[in-house]
């Protein structure tokens, strides 16, 4: 269904914009994975910048969808508001270098949409400021800004929607234009690309997001893009994958690729300005490719090192770092041999778990699981799925998703990754302890549908428990609550309602072995009382002699205590 244009730059226009940005990104997502060979030859560029807009759009339409139920406000939200939502969505859904970057100069456009307090648009000398700053923040945004990259293709938008007239359309346009210029000449400046006869691939990823932006105001979609530097070396050159790796481990910053940093280390970070100062020092004498943005108390943080613990030290004395991912650039996102060119085996069979907090990603981590770490309130998207499922590099996946709100959005990432090939079972968990217990009995050397079977019958066999403290008043299944209650939950409905976590523990855990039980389970957040799981084994012990009790630390996990019946 064709676009109506948007003459002005409006939440619409931002609604739109992100919409097609998806779309397009979705399309070249494969093309752009296929081209990159720069800063690390890890096939995922593309993939990280359709999963960093997914979140932007994700952020937006939350936005507009508040705005249709709120009765004393209907209608659509403000510029200021659908833009920040667009540059805090790209922020904390940030992936990869290309993906960080792109987030800052959404959120350098942000900045200047939002200047007008509640203004409803702004046309195209509005455009034509914030494309500026965009730039502008992206750029300062790199420890170590290197040409013939993103920064190269941005700074060149801004320069050529600087010399437009006119209105949104005109001077995004001329942006498109600018930056599709401006990546025809990234192998001439960075000699990885020209070794591997291909363009920037985080270049081409904002050409599509530009497109996209024309196509918002004029309702036209610009001709497609070369990505390879000669037109002579056509896409056979990338057709195994091999040119562009080869190409990638001759040389990084001048250096052989081999002797470069083993991890990819990326987390968000709750920090004020001078911490962040001092993290960036600290982070650029420990690696290379750091990229940190955001502001406002909220950043976002990604660097190659060696070493992945100090990196992640670093974050934690600069503030309180949370969606921590590292990557060994020889195994996970990364495809091939580093050096070698040639395909990195797959595995047989992997394990894929989302988890509620960074206690359990460990205890995940540790039984052989990929995991997804789902900050509360803010759920995976399927492209974050997807990309997990992919990364366990395997020829058969078990998907744990630990939560029944994910049920659709898990079934969707399974549908697409078996399109791909791989052989996908999606064990229906509705909360960590049954994943856990599905884990326990887990064995990848059985036959595929043995295993899943088992792991099925384990979760299914576990009841599940959870004490939460009420947000608001609300009607439920014991009653009505009050905001700042302890609400004791079984198999997902509120069971209990009381005033203390302990009591209301006790009463919950009580409840779930009436029904009988061998194995109780406790996963205690960061906010539960220090002696609630010493209570808890305390009544096992004394009023359940054949229960044992196994207790974990899940860290900021949103509940105060996860509590499992087998």
């Amino acid at each position: 269904m064709a676009q109506v244009p948007q003459t002005f730059f409006d939440a619409l226009a931002v609604r739109t914009w992100c919409g097609l940005a998806l779309e397009a990104l979705g399309r070249a997502r494969e093309e752009i994975d296929a081209i990159n060979v720069y800063p690390v030859a890890d096939g995922d560029t593309g993939t990280n910048l359709y999963l960093t807009v997914e979140s932007a759009v994700t952020a937006v339409e939350a936005v507009f969808a508040a705005h249709e139920v709120e009765a004393s406000d209907p209608g659509r939200p403000s510029l200021a508001e659908a833009a920040r939502a667009m540059a805090h969505g790209a922020l904390i859904g940030a992936r990869g270098n290309s993906g960080t970057i792109l987030a800052q100069l959404l959120r350098g456009m942000a900045q200047v949409l939002a200047d007008d307090g509640d203004g409803a648009h702004t046309d195209g000398q509005g455009l034509r400021l914030a494309l500026c700053r965009a730039a502008d923040a992206a750029r300062q945004a790199v420890a170590h800004p290197v040409e013939g990259t993103v920064l190269s293709v941005a700074s060149a938008a801004a320069d050529a929607a600087g010399g437009a007239e006119g209105d949104c359309g005109t001077v995004a346009r001329a942006a498109y234009e600018g930056a599709r210029t401006a990546l025809a000449a990234t192998p001439g400046q960075l000699a990885v690309l020209e070794r591997a006869g291909v363009v920037d691939a985080g270049g081409r990823g904002l050409v599509a997001v530009l497109a996209a932006l024309v196509e918002t105001f004029t309702g036209e979609v610009p001709g497609a893009v070369a990505v390879t530097a000669d037109a002579r070396h056509a896409r056979v050159r990338l057709s195994d994958g091999s040119q562009g790796v080869a190409g990638a481990a001759e040389c990084v910053d001048g250096a052989p690729e081999e002797g470069g940093p083993a991890y990819e280390v990326i987390y968000l970070l709750e920090a004020d300005d001078d911490a962040v100062a001092r993290l960036r020092e600290r982070l650029d004498a420990l690696g290379d490719s750091l990229v940190v943005v955001g502001g406002d108390g909220l950043w976002n943080v990604h660097v190659h090192v060696d070493d992945a613990g100090a990196a992640v030290e670093a974050g934690v004395e600069a503030g309180r770092p949370y969606r921590i991912r590292i990557t060994h650039f020889g195994a996970g996102d990364v495809h091939t041999v580093r050096g070698e060119g040639r395909p990195r085996e797959r595995v047989q069979r992997a394990v894929v778990a989302v988890v509620p907090g960074e206690g359990l990603a460990g205890l995940y981590a540790e039984a052989g699981a990929t995991t997804v770490l789902a900050r509360p309130g803010e759920p995976p998207a399927s492209g974050e799925l997807v990309e997990a499922l992919r990364r366990a590099h395997a020829r058969e996946v078990v998907l744990l998703p630990n939560d029944p709100e994910l049920r659709h959005t898990a079934a969707a990432a399974v549908e697409q990754v078996r399109a791909e090939g791989v052989r996908v079972s999606l064990i229906p968990t509705r909360s960590a302890v049954q994943g856990i217990a599905a884990l326990a009995v887990h064995e990848p050397e059985r036959r595929f549908d043995e295993d899943v079977v088992s792991m099925t019958s384990a979760a299914g066999a576990t009841r599940y428990g959870e004490v939460a403290v009420a947000e608001r008043q609300a009607w439920t299944m014991a009653g009505i609550c009050q905001a700042g209650d302890v609400l004791g939950l079984i198999d997902g409905d509120v069971a209990v309602i009381g005033a203390d976590v302990t009591a209301t523990a006790e009463t919950v855990l009580d409840r779930m072995l009436a029904a009988g039980g061998e194995l109780v389970t406790l996963v205690l957040g960061d906010e539960a009382p220090e002696s609630v799981a010493e209570h808890l084994e305390a009544r096992v012990r004394e009023a359940y002699l054949a229960v044992d009790t196994v207790v974990y630390r899940g860290g900021r996990q949103g509940a105060l205590l996860l509590i499992g019946v087998e």
